[in-house]
């Protein structure tokens, strides 16, 4: 059956712009409030942004005031989502609170494995501590205790979050005695990646100055890890400074030169660009460290968080420093506009002094915080460190600017998992014969028969393949409690897909939901089986319900 694109006016993308766990949609239960839900999924529907943000804490604060519990935790698990994919990870707080309370209060309401997602939102939490001073330090160890109340089945993570706050205080003792108790257990499903664990347990090591045991918790890691589609390039940024202090010069550029191959687009890698930068101060190659500063300054006006900006920065900084020494102080540096700044080409030595000014800013609001000097310390050791060697030479690079180009790599075979990607999808649907629509936000909708269908990613790295149905059929309102047992009778008797009932402007619609977690990647071919068995299923799903009498 072939999709078609077109149709999709009106309203936009209404029925596909709900929340992750569909709140608008319901499986039976207390009936929310049809005006919320509709604002919901209207929210949903935004662009990113401010905006977005606002009206879902509208739409929680009114679900609070009228007792309606279900949209107050369905409009804060989407804001939860949209800081966790979007920056502002330390705004995540106070909604995970809230969550916290609802779920405590009403248990029922979770559904699926929202309980193990409140969990990891909880270590979330945490770490926002690490990313931005404007959590207060009380603040996230009451969370962390409340996660280890929590999750006993999972010391290490608790070990390890230990672990990071006491470092980011300062405290490398009682870091050291965590690290210990957190290298000692083993990965619980909170933690996360047990390949990215170990990568950030290397550059705790690392910043601790033993290189010779960062490397050595990275083990075989490095040399192709492929349990999680964020490595290996993970790993080697983890570990190419370290391989840089103990002397072997060339697996660290090749480490560099292939992760930032995938670092220098993908937005969540943002974090990892200081070591990049460092690396390329530190290697002796300052020319390079300014074509990367310069390709990735924008970034710095919406950075992951504050702690990777004072990071990025600093690096930036260092590179600036050394490029002067090396008599490239009259190169210039073009700083888009940004807000109220205007555009300007700075000289070396300018953008050097500003980046500098904002670590040193960033740096003294974490210590004022942490009523320690420990960031402030550390981002000034950072800008003392100088080449130790020759520079060391660059692998083989086909890119005029000695970086490949992914785009010009050769494909990977199609039984081979890579990270789930836009173009994935739309390969697949083209292979099939399909006709789509991909708006901006990268979903992918089309109609196949009675149903029109919507592929997207979610997740916190789009990994989650999502395919959301919705049946071309409408039932008038007074209809419901006969959709309700409609949708309970095909849950009862299919696994596939899930299916709701949502109410919009007096009509109801029957829709779908088929998830697939891609955590560990996805083949072309394993993808396009997926795809077929999501477009099969849905279509099932709307011809039933065109059968209604």
């Amino acid at each position: 059956m072939t999709g078609q694109g077109g149709g999709l006016a009106g309203r936009g993308l209404d029925p596909f712009g709900l929340p992750g766990w569909w709140s608008g949609l319901r499986r039976g239960g207390r009936r929310p409030d049809p005006a919320l839900a509709g604002a919901l999924a209207d929210a949903r529907d935004t662009g990113d942004g401010e905006a977005r943000s606002t009206e879902l804490e509208r739409i929680a604060a009114h679900a609070d005031a009228t007792g309606d519990d279900r949209t107050a935790l369905a409009a804060r698990f989407a804001l939860i989502e949209a800081y966790l994919l979007h920056g502002e990870r330390w705004r995540l707080v106070e909604p995970l609170r809230r969550c916290l309370a609802t779920a405590q209060r009403r248990p029922e309401l979770l559904a699926g494995d929202q309980a193990e997602l409140l969990r990891r939102h909880r270590r979330y939490a945490v770490e926002a501590l690490l990313g931005s001073p404007r959590v207060g330090l009380d603040q996230a160890r009451a969370m962390l205790d409340d996660l280890a109340a929590g999750a006993a089945d999972d010391p290490a993570v608790v070990a390890e979050l230990r672990c990071r706050i006491a470092d980011h205080l300062g405290d490398e003792p009682t870091a050291r005695r965590c690290y210990e108790r957190w290298a000692a257990e083993d990965p619980g499903p909170v933690g996360g990646c047990p390949d990215c664990a170990a990568a950030r347990r290397a550059e705790l090591l690392a910043g601790w100055g033993d290189h010779p045991a960062a490397l050595a918790a990275l083990g075989d890691v490095a040399d192709g890890a492929d349990g999680c589609t964020e490595q290996p390039e993970r790993t080697l940024a983890a570990g190419m400074l370290s391989w840089l202090r103990v002397g072997q010069p060339e697996r660290a550029a090749e480490a560099h030169v292939r992760a930032y191959r995938r670092h220098r687009r993908e937005r969540t890698a943002f974090p990892l660009l200081a070591a990049h930068l460092r690396w390329c101060a530190l290697a002796g190659h300052p020319a390079r460290g300014l074509d990367v500063l310069a390709e990735q300054l924008p970034r710095l006006d919406r950075p992951h968080d504050d702690l990777s900006a004072m990071e990025f920065a600093a690096a930036g900084a260092l590179v600036c420093a050394l490029a002067v020494q090396a008599g490239l102080g009259d190169r210039t540096v073009h700083r888009p506009a940004y807000g109220v700044r205007p555009a300007a080409d700075l000289d070396v030595a300018t953008l050097g002094a500003t980046l500098l000014g904002v670590a040193t800013a960033l740096a003294g609001s974490f210590d004022a915080r942490n009523g320690t000097g420990h960031q402030s310390g550390r981002i000034a050791s950072w800008l003392a460190e100088r080449p130790t060697a020759a520079p060391v030479p660059l692998p083989a690079d086909g890119d005029p600017d000695g970086v490949d180009d992914p785009a010009e790599e050769a494909p990977p075979p199609d039984d081979e998992p890579r990270p789930l990607s836009v173009a994935m999808i739309t390969a697949a649907l083209d292979r099939r014969g399909d006709r789509y629509e991909v708006d901006d936000r990268g979903a992918v909708t089309g109609r196949w028969g009675e149903a029109l269908i919507q592929f997207r990613r979610g997740g916190e790295r789009g990994e989650i393949l999502q395919a959301r149905s919705v049946a071309n059929r409408r039932l008038p309102a007074d209809r419901l409690t006969e959709a309700y047992a409609f949708c309970n009778a095909w849950n009862h008797d299919r696994l596939l897909p899930k299916a709701y009932v949502h109410e919009q402007d007096g009509e109801l619609m029957l829709a779908g939901h088929v998830a697939t977690d891609l955590a560990h990647g996805v083949a072309p071919a394993q993808l396009a089986v997926l795809l077929d068995a999501a477009v099969q299923t849905c279509v099932a799903y709307a011809d039933a319900v065109a059968a209604l009498p």
